[in-house]
């Protein structure tokens, strides 16, 4: 579909797709909604764009990396990609950082940086979704199911502990709130994996998140805690 006010992703994807394997393309445009409902009427279809291979008819997007021998991604496949991603992305900024700082990248400053900087962009993932967040965390947090608000809460509090820890400001603020949410998250996901051998997603990135809940979801609680208790110590 190629429209004044819309052309299709997927056709520019299935175009790049078929010239990167090294076919020659004769690319027919759908110019009006109406061209393209007289289209997917004539071949039986629901969606463009169709890709058609000497004559026959392959299908969309995904039917084509099918043909060519292609992994086709599952949507509602389960994945740790989107934590494993922030994680990532919190060591970048805490080495960032602590080299802005002259602190060195390997050093005490980095590890906690990259502690409070990977909560606030946790907490980020939450605050896009709050009441869809709320509700996967309702499945399995011990005092989110006893206190409801807690839920709605959570990602606040994670935020507002992550800035400040990153700042080292307001400890007396910032350390019991990691102990708070992070202990009991501990607790909670590990009596839902563990204990009960639950399997759910976890709300760690979001209400929308394909992310088991297990290691990964409880590795965030601990390093929120082991934050705190750092703190406090220091």
């Amino acid at each position: 579909m190629v429209m004044d006010k819309h052309t299709c992703p997927w056709g520019l994807k299935t175009m790049h797709l078929l010239k990167s394997q090294g076919y020659e393309i004769e690319d027919h445009h759908l110019t009006t909604r109406a061209e393209t409902d007289a289209f997917k009427e004539q071949h039986g279809v629901k969606t463009t764009p169709q890709t058609f291979i000497d004559g026959k008819r392959v299908g969309g997007y995904d039917d084509l990396r099918r043909f060519l021998g292609k992994p086709v991604k599952d949507p509602k496949a389960t994945t740790y990609k989107p934590v494993l991603a922030i994680f990532a992305m919190g060591a970048a900024l805490a080495l960032a950082v602590s080299w802005l700082m002259s602190s060195g990248l390997l050093s005490v400053m980095s590890a906690e940086l990259f502690i409070s900087i990977t909560m606030c962009l946790l907490a980020l993932q939450k605050l896009r979704d709050v009441d869809g967040f709320a509700t996967m965390f309702l499945g399995y947090d011990l005092l989110a199911k006893r206190w409801v608000p807690y839920a709605t809460i959570y990602p606040f509090a994670e935020a507002l502990a992550g800035v400040l820890m990153t700042a080292h400001a307001l400890d007396w603020l910032s350390v019991p709130i990691a102990l708070i949410i992070g202990g009991i998250g501990a607790v909670s996901v590990f009596y839902a994996v563990y204990v009960q051998k639950r399997e759910l997603k976890c709300a760690c990135v979001g209400g929308s998140s394909n992310v088991p809940l297990g290691f990964v979801s409880l590795t965030e609680n601990v390093m929120m805690f082991a934050m705190g208790i750092w703190m406090l110590l220091k």
